[in-house]
């Protein structure tokens, strides 16, 4: 295991841990609607740090929307619904798609024609999710 990797599973067992029996009341009450202002207000952060060019600051502002997303999956995991690793899963599996001319060899001429097929994919997708 490298040390990206092991530092993901400290991260979710750290989540796990912090809403677990013993862990923090604060972490153990939320829910996917008490966490939505902290999500705001740390994508904000984050953005500010970007806009400021302050990249210590993005780091950790980067660190803060990982809890948080972390948070929200570790939620829907105890209601049965998804885990973290379907959510690696799936933005995997949708950059893999949305990236023809990368991964499927696809010929391209432009970037406004890899905007235009971005947006195709996209479409495809919604239409298949709806029914």
């Amino acid at each position: 295991m490298n040390q990206q990797t092991e530092q993901l599973s400290e991260l979710l067992a750290l989540v796990r841990r912090l809403r677990g029996g013993n862990g923090c009341p604060w972490d153990q009450r939320q829910t996917p609607d008490s966490l939505r202002p902290h999500l705001l207000d740390e994508c904000k952060e984050l953005v500010a740090a970007i806009d400021n060019g302050d990249s210590g600051n993005t780091c950790e502002e980067l660190g803060d929307l990982l809890y948080i997303v972390v948070m929200y999956a570790e939620m829907h995991a105890g209601r049965g619904e998804f885990t973290f690793a379907d959510v690696l899963s799936g933005i995997c599996a949708k950059l893999i798609r949305r990236h023809p001319h990368v991964f499927a060899g696809k010929a391209w001429e432009n970037e406004e024609q890899l905007a235009r097929q971005w947006q195709e994919i996209k479409e495809l997708e919604k239409k298949k999710n709806s029914v």
